[in-house]
């Protein structure tokens, strides 16, 4: 019957007819719904959401001086945002891809922590230690004891995250931050983060959120749109390593400012002012066109570039459904989020079509 019909529709060509197949080929079809659109009749307040687009600062070296941040910290405190989310994966992701290893090979190893310590400092698993915690969450003291950070650290340590067992370490007064409640040995050391490798969801977000007595912050990180790069044809990363490494690349003003910029870190203003240039829209725009747009253009038989480009979209969209999630039950809230800034376009495109999100220009926060 589908073969007939075309037929007929070929034989007649009216545009009734042409109608009747596959509207996306119709010019200036629009989807029947904006959400964006109805942020006028959102009841309350409209929920403010702020990115920082961030260098990774793993790759900054051994001198690197977190101190460096201070200006940063300051700058961002005074968005006083009520929910942090990070570029992480959370425990039960971490889960998922360790239990499915053949459809996510290597994922575990590069993106999680185990929770061995946490297990057996707490004796709980990973889904026991995450639903005792969320249970503490739900009536934590506006004054919680020394002994209840402790407990809630080990808890976030053994359902696989450390970051926000970091916050509440951080909020333990210095002589405060010892053994007990669920807190050993192992899962101390962990906490105490000797000699670590710098870290933005660390030296910013775990930090920032301490500083603002926040009990915790959010992974939205997705590596499961891992399995595209995964499943693609023989030859998909030597020829995107060959595109990513074209001499052309490297004269982009864009990349040019930025490693004049990064070989000057020095002192605060000057990470500031990295920053201030990483969130700049200009900067955003040409990044994006020289990694995602190019790719898209990108000619080859299998469309490599379209593969790579569908990776990408797929992780940001959930990503950006994790940080939905996020603040679901705290409309009107003030999010920041905290990620590499590749993702920060992507971050701003997506959670602009959301019914109740007020996008906040981080330039304007970082003057």
């Amino acid at each position: 019957m589908r073969f007939g019909f075309s037929l007929v529709c070929v034989a007649i060509l009216t545009s009734a007819c042409a109608s009747t197949q596959l509207g996306s080929n119709i010019a200036g079809y629009q989807p029947a719904l904006n959400p964006s659109a109805w942020h006028s009749v959102v009841v309350g307040s409209k929920t403010q959401v702020a990115t920082l687009g961030s260098m990774h600062l793993s790759e900054m070296g051994a001198a690197f001086d977190p101190a460096t941040l201070e200006p940063l910290l300051i700058k961002l405190a005074a968005f006083n945002p009520t929910i942090i989310t990070y570029e992480g994966l959370s425990g039960e992701q971490c889960e998922l891809v360790q239990r499915h290893e053949k459809i996510y090979p290597g994922i575990y190893n590069d993106y999680c922590w185990g929770v061995e310590e946490g297990t057996k400092a707490t004796g709980l698993t990973l889904p026991q230690a995450r639903a005792e915690a969320e249970t503490l969450l739900k009536t934590w003291p506006s004054n919680p004891t020394p002994q209840q950070r402790r407990r809630l650290a080990a808890l976030f340590v053994a359902s696989g995250d450390r970051p926000s067992a970091q916050v509440q370490w951080l909020q333990l007064a210095p002589e405060e931050r010892v053994t007990g409640d669920g807190v050993d040995d192992a899962v101390k050391t962990i906490l105490m983060r000797i000699n670590p490798r710098r870290n933005e969801t660390y030296d910013i977000g775990a930090v920032l959120a301490a500083r603002l007595g926040l009990q915790r912050i959010y992974a939205v990180d997705d590596h499961t749109a891992d399995s595209i790069q995964y499943a693609a044809p023989e030859g998909y990363e030597a020829h995107m390593n060959a595109h990513w490494s074209r001499p052309s690349n490297a004269t982009v003003p864009v990349v040019v400012s930025y490693g004049n910029l990064k070989a000057k870190l020095k002192t605060g203003e000057d990470v500031l002012g990295l920053f201030r240039f990483l969130n700049l829209p200009e900067t955003q725009r040409a990044y994006v066109e020289l990694d995602y747009r190019d790719s898209l253009m990108s000619q080859s038989p299998q469309l490599f570039g379209r593969r790579y480009v569908a990776w990408w979209e797929t992780r940001n969209l959930r990503m950006v459904a994790n940080i939905r999630s996020a603040f679901g039950n705290s409309p009107g809230a003030r999010v920041l989020n905290i990620v590499g800034a590749s993702h920060k376009p992507y971050y701003e495109a997506y959670l602009s079509q959301m019914s109740e999100v007020e996008l906040v220009d981080m330039a304007e926060i970082l003057k």
